[in-house]
């Protein structure tokens, strides 16, 4: 008797076939070493990797896979800050290693591993530039691509390193407005890269649009108001700023500009959606899944989202497109309610930030302690 059952049959395998890209958000030495990355290419349809300090803090304080590595740095008597360089670089390479095939297979859009720049470097430049430049050098692989924050001063940064040949995942963003100003670094990037000779078409990015923190910061809010009318708008925000996201990234590479670029060997800079495992327990599992289905985005998702989408998920299609009128009612509704849309997006930047700054304190803590630890 054969088999019928088939990896087209899965709902991972449904919302590759949607056009959306399956990143895991989570990487571990131990996951690489132990085949665990490769069996979630094969099973689940995971074609990236993204990392972040608090993943790196998360990992390097389980188990003793980094312990041989830790015991050679600390007789080297290397800093804390080239430990961490050391180690987060040598996982992302193996990682990249692995997603090579993938790589190759989709030509260069997919078998992405993504690195960030520290999170300290966030207000600065010339700094993140330098630190984006130097993690691109030191890895040395094609399907790597480096995170720069979309922060004001992240926005040249972008540029500069996108300019450089190198692929970007500009990371934390929340407003269309600020959405906008990172697809015209990019194309800002395309254009000098083009001047200086650069091959366009080895250039990759992603836009990392986030979800579950825009609902959590609104919720919050409506649940304050307490009104039958804001109740109702609980859990809607992130979703609808999400799907008028996807609007904008239709209308900027429908551009002259974009289009020009395009024809000239370039790739669009695709959505991607991050923070997308729910924050609410009595939301469903899937949620932002399953409504922020479109061609050509990426989900990263947490084991956990991926598990659950592989489990239960129920992909329809398209569940994007033809909802823009429906999101900006939403939005429309806060804004009567007083809930500031420009507040909300700032303040979850900062945090952001904040967040990611406190987890990078974290892992300087956890590499830091093993560095002592090892050279008693």
């Amino acid at each position: 008797m054969t088999d019928t059952t088939s990896t087209t049959e899965t709902p991972t395998a449904a919302l590759s076939a949607a056009g959306v890209s399956i990143w895991l958000d989570d990487l571990s030495r131990e996951r690489i070493n132990s085949g665990g990355l490769q069996k979630l290419i094969a099973e689940k349809n995971v074609v990236g990797v993204t990392t972040n300090p608090t993943i790196f803090a998360a990992a390097l304080s389980k188990g003793e896979a980094y312990d041989e590595q830790v015991r050679q740095l600390a007789a080297a008597g290397v800093s804390v800050d080239d430990a961490i360089f050391e180690i987060t670089t040598d996982d992302v390479a193996n990682a990249s290693d692995i997603f090579h095939e993938v790589y190759e297979r989709s030509n260069g859009v997919d078998g992405r591993v993504s690195i960030e720049v520290a999170p300290g470097l966030a207000h600065d430049t010339q700094a993140t530039i330098f630190a984006a430049k130097k993690l691109s050098d030191k890895i040395q692989k094609q399907n790597v691509m480096i995170k720069i924050p979309a922060t004001v001063e992240g926005l040249e940064a972008i540029t500069e390193t996108i300019a450089a040949g190198i692929s970007v995942n500009v990371t934390l963003i929340f407003s269309l407005e600020r959405y906008r100003q990172v697809i015209d670094a990019y194309l800002t990037g395309l254009e000098k890269a083009k001047e200086a000779g650069i091959d366009l078409s080895g250039i990759h990015s992603v836009a990392s649009f986030f979800v579950s923190r825009v609902d959590t910061e609104v919720d919050k809010r409506l649940s304050a108001i307490g009104t039958d009318e804001a109740l109702a708008l609980k859990s809607k925000a992130g979703i609808a700023n999400a799907r008028l996201a996807y609007e904008v990234y239709e209308q900027e590479f429908a551009t002259e500009r974009a289009k020009q670029l395009v024809a000239a060997g370039a790739n669009e800079q695709r959505p991607l959606w991050a923070s997308t495992g729910v924050k609410d327990p009595s939301l469903p599992d899937t949620l932002y899944v399953e409504e922020l289905v479109a061609p050509n985005t990426v989900n990263t998702m947490p084991e956990k989202t991926l598990d659950a989408t592989f489990d239960h998920g129920r992909i329809t299609g398209d569940t994007v497109t033809g909802s823009y009128a429906e999101s900006n009612d939403v939005l429309n509704k806060l804004a009567d309610l007083g809930i500031s849309y420009d507040e909300v997006t700032e303040l979850l930047e900062r945090e952001g930030v904040d967040k990611f700054v406190v987890s990078w304190g974290e892992l300087v803590e956890t590499v830091k302690n093993a560095l002592e630890g090892a050279a008693k």
